[in-house]
């Protein structure tokens, strides 16, 4: 066995009961990059030191044993950011659609449908609550 994989089984070994990597502990590595390189360009030192606080709460995040508590706060980042990554999707695909379908939100429930272009004023069904209203594509 080399040195590279006694290295490896050493380190399984230590992460063992251990939280590890996810999803918020990649954004605060990569807010604390980022906070760190502005802070160099910058030359002003609270960048600098906000960034490196990130990296210590990353690192305290991944070697803690507090796992109920980790996962937590990642289902909590992921609730707040699921929602905005939703959200930007829809208005990318929106926009690419836009030439062929015309997009209104239901007065009732607020759920988005769209509409055939050029195909006239009709009246639309919400597939969600059933609500009817007329729209003109």
């Amino acid at each position: 066995m080399n040195f590279l994989q006694r290295l490896r089984e050493s380190l399984a070994r230590f992460m063992i009961g251990r939280h590890g990597p996810d999803n918020l502990g990649m954004f605060t590595l990569l807010a604390g990059l980022a906070c760190s390189l502005l802070g160099s360009f910058t030359g002003i030192g609270l960048f600098s030191l906000v960034g490196f606080a990130s990296y210590v709460w990353t690192v305290f995040r991944m070697f803690s044993r507090n796992n109920d508590k980790r996962i937590a706060e990642n289902r909590k980042y992921i609730e707040l950011t699921s929602n905005w990554k939703l959200k930007s999707s829809q208005f990318v695909k929106r926009m690419k659609n836009s030439k062929d379908y015309k997009y209104f939100k239901c007065p009732n429930c607020k759920v988005l449908l769209r509409m055939k272009r050029g195909s006239g004023e009709r009246d639309i069904t919400c597939v969600r609550c059933g609500h009817q209203f007329k729209a003109k594509s």
